[in-house]
């Protein structure tokens, strides 16, 4: 399981966007959210997740956003599960405070770590996914409003044909954008990224404890 803990940066000078925050990310119900991202004290964010692919659609999203730290513990949570991540406790959780501290102490547009169990492969696929989801983060943070427009509409599917008429442009402008928005990058590193967050789970396929 992935915990997921996110920290608001310079709240002081920006004001409270948690309630920003929690309406862009995935809800209780959704695909892969086994605990429901809540504000737990001040202006940080704490959810439960069982599938890495929404793990790194999180942060990415987050990242859209910006002025936000991310740490990802990854491992066993205390069972049965709380109905709040608030009262969650286990591995996954201590990790997950762990990697927040770290990247709060990182510099760029949304710092990121991951953290998983101590030493072996689990630990060292955390290390490769954490390089990996720093990287996708700062080109998703990087990417212009122009950018997300197209990049958005070719995730749900459009051609860039289709995504230019929509737009009212024309598909060389349409191109450029992809480009810009390096676009057919992160989708092609997407399932990397994907993989190695589920190998930094010691019960992942591949990994053993």
């Amino acid at each position: 399981m992935w915990v997921l803990t996110i920290d608001q940066r310079a709240s002081r000078r920006r004001g409270d966007r948690v309630p920003e925050l929690l309406g862009a990310l995935p809800g209780a119900g959704d695909p892969g959210v086994v605990l429901a991202f809540d504000r737990t004290v001040g202006d940080e964010v704490q959810g439960g997740l069982d599938d890495a692919a929404t793990v790194l659609d999180v942060v990415l999203r987050v990242a859209r956003l910006g002025e936000w730290s991310v740490g990802v513990g990854v491992g066993p949570v205390d069972e049965p599960l709380p109905t709040s991540t608030r009262e969650g406790s286990g591995a996954a959780f201590v990790r997950a405070r762990e990697a927040v501290e770290r990247a709060k102490r990182r510099a760029g547009e949304l710092p990121v770590a991951v953290v998983g169990a101590d030493g072996g492969p689990a630990a060292e696929r955390a290390a490769d996914a954490e390089a990996v989801l720093q990287l996708l983060a700062s080109v998703a943070a990087r990417r212009t409003d122009a950018g997300w427009e197209v990049v958005d509409l070719l995730a749900a599917g459009l051609s860039q044909r289709a995504a230019a008429a929509r737009l009212g442009v024309s598909a060389q402008a349409v191109s450029q954008r992809v480009r810009a928005s390096m676009w057919p990058e992160e989708a092609a590193a997407r399932p990397l990224a994907a993989r190695l967050l589920e190998e930094a789970d010691v019960r992942g396929r591949g990994v053993s404890a």
